[in-house]
């Protein structure tokens, strides 16, 4: 299989100097996670959720951000994009998703963008659909957070792993997972401006002393809990490939949480089974 074959033809595309808000209501409108940017007719570059999602910080004071809204495309795009061209292999391509930590190429033909190809394309592939191992034969670790920790945090750990988070609730079963997507899609301007705090009661586990009383607790303007996507798929170590790829067709999703029992032992991604592919 070739890019022409599971590439995706149409392409919606922006202007360096729109705004990311732009960007994000294109994203969300079409279902897409990555823009082509285009300048005089020309690929000048591309934006990506990762793009929009790790500026969302809050470390500085209020009064010195921007808001990301108005930041232009330009100024977060990643210029000079790797490329295909239409007979580019599909192995060939997942090898340049894994090898260079990207997630998507424009497909060109003599200087004209006629497609794109992303990892949701390359799922869909015969390469993909002839994998049969068991889930825990190529599952990875997972990083995870409290549900109460900051978005600061969750920012930190996500580009420090490249990777989402799971959040997990005090007796350390999933809570929730945080992609992404989350990030560059999150809404709540004023929360993430550093103007709404919120105080919550935090129940102590029981000790040999008696049982736990309650704490009151100041969470950030944006926690964890209020960004993660909930309930978590998961999956057994055991269930085979086609089954869990099927699991996550059926729930929209891109990773599933692998369990053994109750204890959380690793997460199934999309990158993993790509990884496979491009072996």
């Amino acid at each position: 299989m070739y890019a022409r074959d599971v590439m995706t033809a149409t392409v919606f595309v922006v202007d360096p100097n729109a705004t990311v808000a732009h960007a994000r209501n294109l994203m969300v409108r079409h279902h897409i996670s990555r823009l082509p940017v285009m300048e005089d007719g020309k690929l000048a570059g591309i934006i990506t959720k990762k793009d929009i999602a790790y500026r969302m910080r809050q470390a500085e004071p209020a009064w010195r951000r921007r808001p990301l809204d108005r930041i232009p495309v330009g100024a977060l795009m990643t210029e000079i994009p790797l490329v295909v061209a239409p007979d580019t292999s599909v192995r060939e391509i997942a090898r340049m998703f894994v090898d260079k930590n990207i997630s998507s190429v424009p497909v060109v033909d003599e200087g004209v963008v006629r497609g794109i190809v992303t990892k949701t394309d390359l799922m869909k592939s015969a390469l993909v659909r002839a994998l049969t191992c068991p889930a825990g034969d190529v599952m990875e670790d997972v990083a995870t957070v409290s549900r109460y920790h900051s978005l600061d945090h969750v920012v930190g750990v996500m580009r420090e792993r490249n990777d989402k988070v799971l959040v997990t609730d005090d007796d350390g079963t999933p809570a929730g997972i945080i992609t992404e997507t989350n990030l560059a899609f999150y809404e709540d301007e004023p929360k993430i401006s550093g103007v709404v705090e919120k105080d919550i009661a935090i129940r102590r586990r029981e000790t040999a002393d008696g049982p736990g009383g309650q704490n009151l607790m100041v969470i950030p303007p944006v926690a964890a809990e209020d960004l993660m996507t909930s309930p978590v798929i998961t999956v057994h170590a055991e269930t085979l490939l086609p089954d869990a790829i099927a699991l996550m067709e059926r729930h929209h999703v891109n990773s599933l949480v692998v369990m053994d029992e109750s204890t959380i032992v690793g997460i199934l991604k999309r990158d993993d089974i790509i990884k496979e592919v491009a072996k």
